[in-house]
């Protein structure tokens, strides 16, 4: 779908970071790695989860829909920003726009031809407003799609998306949210290995974090209580 990038202003080695914090006011030897990262899982476990605001996270996210990433500014924990692409200085009507199509109307053929059709008009439309009537590039914009895609720098820390984890890999969030969460786990999963450990432990949908589900519609997952996390 969308593309990823980790910047490399992204922390590398975030638990090993973490331990070094916490070692700081802990009167802690923060002089040896492997003491470091002892401390951090430690404190992951311990369920201290201030240290993790000291990791930093920095990524370029393409090719998703302005609408899931309005959704995506509502987790707004840890004083994160970001830049998006911009519908004032870029000429859409000039350049046209990609789109997203939702997977229950690109199962069916008749829906799918409607809703390209939909943007096509659009797409027309803009253009003749800029081009037959002079109106402002700026002010065209306001007839674009939530569906258009676009790209956005983000910044933030791993509390944040530890957070965001519980909320959007549950199966009643929306389904183009749960791909951008599951790209950004998938990405910074290979940055290294302690990104891996902490993709497949730290992020969680809420029932599996909580051990049980909280949402009063539940999805019929069966979940069997909240585990102990190790340290590997």
């Amino acid at each position: 779908m969308g593309t990823i990038t980790i910047l490399p202003e992204t922390t590398k080695n975030p638990i090993t970071l973490m331990g070094e914090r916490a070692g700081v006011c802990w009167g802690g030897d923060i002089s040896a790695p492997e003491k470091n990262y002892k401390r951090g899982m430690d404190c992951i476990i311990s369920g201290h989860g201030r240290v993790m605001e000291y990791v930093n996270v920095e990524l370029v996210i393409a090719g998703y829909s302005a609408r899931v990433e309005r959704e995506w500014y509502t987790h707004i924990g840890g004083s994160p920003t970001r830049l998006q692409s911009s519908t004032r200085y870029i000429d859409y009507a000039k350049k046209g726009f990609d789109y997203i199509i939702p997977p229950s109307i690109r199962r069916n053929n008749e829906a799918l031809e409607k809703y390209q059709a939909l943007m096509a008009h659009i797409t027309e439309e803009c253009r003749s407003l800029e081009q037959d009537y002079g109106i402002p590039k700026e002010d065209v914009a306001n007839a674009l799609p939530l569906g258009m895609t676009a790209s956005i720098v983000d910044k933030r820390n791993l509390r944040s998306l530890v957070e965001m984890s519980h909320q959007r890999l549950c199966n009643r969030a929306y389904w183009e949210y749960r791909e951008l969460f599951s790209d950004i786990s998938r990405a910074l999963g290979a940055y290294s290995e302690e990104w891996k450990w902490i993709t497949e432990n730290l992020f969680l949908p809420k029932c599996d974090y909580l051990g049980y589900c909280p949402e009063t519609r539940p999805c019929g997952k069966t979940v069997t209580g909240r585990r102990r996390l190790k340290t590997p």
